[in-house]
């Protein structure tokens, strides 16, 4: 006799399992369309998007990079084209912009010392900028962990990378160059707050200036601790492993696209009669000036993102040059 627990027991075992089979087939049969019918627009958009990044290029140093191809220099047409390329993402992601690019010489040597973000995104467009608008490259000072990174060098010897000692530094100054050095460095980067310089007792680049008697020119960029930030939590157990190893190990966040506005300050011309720890301290002054009349502290991602918006943006310094 079949009797009702047996009818149970007979559905457990077969239409349960049959149903559940047959309900993951149908969700996919179902769900497949619906999800290639919203990622296949995703996919167009950002090709759409990619297309016109292209074209921005183009257009805007199409000349510039065609140019380069008679100069003889092998890397002036990778150059131009790289920094066509981060001068765009620049404008795009940051609507990046110069604050006093007219601080920097057209043909005279200078050493522009600058604050160094969790991320120095800000030297990237600032070297672009500079390239295009001053015909000008700037060499630049780079910690000696990133050349032992595999791909690093090629980077470095088309964009004039250096580890740099006082020697090379004010070598490259003497022949007519423009450097660029961030005293505070990778420490700087690592655990600075509130835009506070770290230096220590860091004279390295106030003798490369003495000895090349060159200007020295300040620099820092607004918001870029808002763009990216590194991880408070567990500060001490990074500061022992920085002292330890002299690499980075607190992590970084962000990527944010907050504004950004490099502020460059007046130049600060070459005293005979300053030693290397009192041109540090007159160069950190500047440099501090520098901050606390462009920054809002503590910063803010929020009032970073909207920066972007011009009628809610403070122009600090509004008869100074701005370039974007």
């Amino acid at each position: 006799m079949f009797s009702l627990g047996d009818f149970k027991e007979f559905l457990q075992e077969n239409i349960v399992d049959y149903i559940d089979v047959d309900l993951t087939l149908w969700l996919t049969w179902c769900l497949t369309p619906l999800l290639i019918t919203f990622l296949l627009p995703l996919v167009i958009v950002v090709l759409l998007y990619l297309t016109a990044f292209i074209l921005y290029i183009y257009k805007l140093h199409w000349r510039s990079i065609k140019d380069t191809f008679t100069t003889g220099d092998k890397w002036e047409a990778a150059r131009t084209f790289v920094g066509a390329m981060w001068d765009a993402h620049g404008w795009i992601w940051h609507g990046y912009e110069i604050d006093g690019i007219e601080n920097i010489p057209d043909n005279d040597p200078a050493l522009i010392i600058y604050y160094h973000g969790a991320v120095p995104i800000d030297i990237y467009y600032f070297l672009s900028k500079i390239h295009f608008h001053k015909k000008r490259m700037v060499h630049t000072v780079a910690d000696n962990f990133l050349f032992k990174f595999s791909g690093f060098s090629i980077i470095a010897d088309c964009m004039k990378v250096i580890p740099g000692t006082v020697q090379s530094c004010a070598a490259l100054l003497k022949e007519g160059n423009i450097l660029a050095i961030s005293p505070g460095g990778v420490y700087e980067a690592q655990f600075s707050k509130n835009y506070s310089l770290m230096w220590k007792r860091r004279f390295g680049f106030a003798k490369v200036a003495i000895e090349a008697k060159v200007a020295i020119i300040p620099m820092y960029t607004e918001n870029l601790r808002e763009a990216f930030r590194t991880v408070s939590l567990g500060r001490r157990l990074f500061l022992r492993l920085y002292a330890r190893f002299k690499l980075p190990f607190a992590p970084i966040y962000g990527g944010f696209p907050v504004k950004l506005i490099s502020h460059v300050g007046k130049p600060i011309p070459y005293d005979p009669n300053l030693t290397p720890e009192d041109l540090q301290n007159k160069v950190a002054e500047a440099l501090k000036e520098l901050i606390i009349k462009h920054q809002r502290i503590p910063g803010s991602i929020l009032m970073g993102l909207m920066d972007r918006i011009p009628l809610f943006r403070k122009r600090f310094s509004p008869k100074e040059e701005h370039i974007n």
